[in-house]
């Protein structure tokens, strides 16, 4: 079917788009989505009306981009442009942010970030919604979307959050972190989840601690991180403590 599409012209696949009976729309979205010619996403721009849709379908669309193996620069394009500007349902505009982070983070793994202008706009978008945010729920959902692209020029600010949030923009950012391969674990980033397991600014609650106690561990840990790590351990709950001891016997072995 996707090869069909392939050849398919614009006015073709939006005639069957909208003639198509409503339980096989989904079906009809995903194939468009999945084979990303420039008829298809143009048809799709034209079909899918963010302000009148069910929320299923939209959200279909929003996933099957989020998941596309080898996205386009275009299909991040189409994405932006239906979320710009638009009053959306808070369970479409998450799953679109977390949705633009995860296209972002797939067109830079495809060296595009540098060679297309949209993956900038992408990353502008979230960088602006996250400082403009100021609900918790909001801030979440920008994070996680900065998780999903993994770009290390990012990594002060999820740093900035994972120390001065509270605690599920802590947790968020922390998560955020543990994403990003060994290079980029700096010394200021050790740091960071330093003061974060040993709470020496302020109390964490135990998934942050534990996230930023992994972050140290599997990151070329010191000697020092390790006996250190080891030592809170004798001040913890039981499963914390096991978890962190096991921790470090797999590092060991």
């Amino acid at each position: 079917f996707i090869q069909m599409l392939h050849g398919a012209k614009k006015r073709d696949i939006l005639q069957l788009l909208r003639r198509a009976p409503e339980e096989m729309c989904p079906f009809l979205v995903e194939a468009a989505v999945a084979t990303q010619s420039v008829a298809s996403l143009a048809a799709l721009s034209d079909f899918l009306d963010f302000s009148k849709e069910p929320k299923s379908l939209l959200e279909k669309f929003l996933y099957a981009a989020a998941f596309s193996p080898r996205p386009s620069g275009e299909l991040l394009r189409l994405v932006l442009d239906k979320l710009d500007g638009k009053q959306l349902v808070p369970e479409i505009w998450e799953t679109g942010m977390v949705a633009v982070g995860s296209l972002v983070g797939k067109l830079c793994q495809q060296k595009l970030c540098g060679l297309q202008q949209v993956v900038g706009r992408g990353v502008e978008t979230i960088l602006r919604g996250l400082r403009g945010a100021e609900e918790e729920p909001e801030v979440v959902i920008y994070l996680l979307a900065l998780a999903n692209a993994r770009l290390p020029e990012t990594i002060p600010t999820l740093l900035d959050h994972a120390e001065d949030g509270p605690a599920a923009v802590t947790a968020a950012a922390t998560s955020a972190l543990r994403r990003f391969p060994a290079p980029y674990i700096s010394s200021k980033v050790k740091r960071a989840m330093r003061r974060i397991f040993h709470q020496k600014r302020k109390s964490y609650e135990k998934t942050c601690r534990l996230a930023a106690a992994e972050i140290l561990l599997d990151n070329n840990p010191s000697p020092m991180d390790v006996i250190n790590i080891l030592l809170a351990t004798s001040k913890m709950e039981t499963e914390m403590a096991t978890f962190l001891l096991l921790k470090v016997q797999n590092s060991l072995r």
